[in-house]
């Protein structure tokens, strides 16, 4: 049985290639990690460290056996983080924030459901529609929609979400249907937290790359029901996630139509915010169920867009 003391100054020794610096990383007197590495070989029968000056060079012996003692450390660690991880209740409370396009759905009844598991739970949930800034978050959990905000924060993406422009019949009857991109910008517009306000890429099979720049909003939601009923009213033209528009169309004919189904836009990224690092196993324990709990309907679409 090898002692963990010995192979951690062993494997420090090897990555700092001094003795001196070795125990100033590790804390310890200088000698005490002499002693150590003395003890270690003497154990093995063979040297594992040569003098070379100022400097220790490894034998042969000590290359191989470093493989052999990282793997050892790092198995000690994951055993010692499972058995921490067995003493840890999934108790106590969770901040989770929610972007407000999936605050309804899926997400509630799978929070719902992981409480019902666990009665030792407490959940504080928040919808928002803004990003964390950076620095914020730490410690929660969010379902955030759109691109890495980059704040410090892990970003896991769960799904792509396709996207397509829609309109009421009755918009269409009054202001026509576009045939083109290009006629767009004859359209009044109903504007997703200003997902369009750099411009909006299209891209057809045959024709290529289409960059469309919208006027400004006279309306802009920050919820996809509000998109949805902004839509539908006739306010304009608008992007719905294709999923979401194609359900409401089954429950509800007449009321909305695709524009331009030939012409592809990027995709929505949906995914988990979390601290980086070893998670509580409360939070761990919420992340795994809400991975388990999404829809199936989400796990099949990848990137698409320009």
């Amino acid at each position: 049985m090898h002692d963990l003391l010995e192979l951690e100054g062993f494997t420090a020794v090897m990555a700092c290639g001094s003795l001196t610096e070795a125990a100033r990383q590790l804390g310890m007197p200088k000698s005490t990690l002499s002693r150590r590495l003395s003890q270690l070989e003497e154990r093995l029968g063979q040297p594992l460290l040569n003098r070379q000056g100022n400097r220790l060079q490894a034998t042969e012996a000590g290359l191989l056996f470093e493989q052999y003692s990282r793997q050892i450390l790092r198995l000690a660690e994951q055993s010692r983080q499972a058995m921490d991880d067995l003493r840890e209740e999934v108790s106590g409370e969770l901040v989770v924030r929610v972007h407000s396009c999936c605050c309804r759905g899926w997400f509630p009844q799978a929070l719902e459901c992981f409480l019902a598991a666990y009665p030792g739970m407490r959940i504080s949930l928040h919808t928002v529609t803004r990003p964390p800034a950076p620095g914020e978050g730490q410690g929660e959990i969010w379902l955030w929609v759109g691109k890495d905000p980059e704040c410090g924060l892990r970003h896991e993406v769960l799904s792509f979400w396709p996207c397509g422009l829609y309109a009421s019949p009755g918009y269409i009857a009054a202001r026509g249907l576009p045939d083109h991109p290009r006629e767009l910008p004859a359209h009044a517009w109903v504007d997703w937290l200003g997902e369009a306000g750099e411009g909006l890429a299209l891209r057809h099979e045959a024709e290529g790359e289409y960059l469309f720049q919208p006027s400004p909003s006279r309306l802009m939601v920050d919820n996809l029901v509000l998109q949805l009923d902004a839509i539908t009213r006739g306010q304009g033209i608008g992007i719905l996630p294709v999923q979401f528009a194609e359900g409401y169309m089954a429950a509800h004919p007449g009321k909305l139509e695709r524009c331009l189904p030939d012409w592809r836009l990027p995709s929505w990224p949906v995914g988990l915010l979390y601290s980086f690092g070893r998670q509580p196993r409360k939070v761990g324990a919420l992340l795994a169920h809400i991975r388990k709990s999404m829809p199936d309907a989400w796990r099949y679409h990848e990137e698409q867009g320009c």
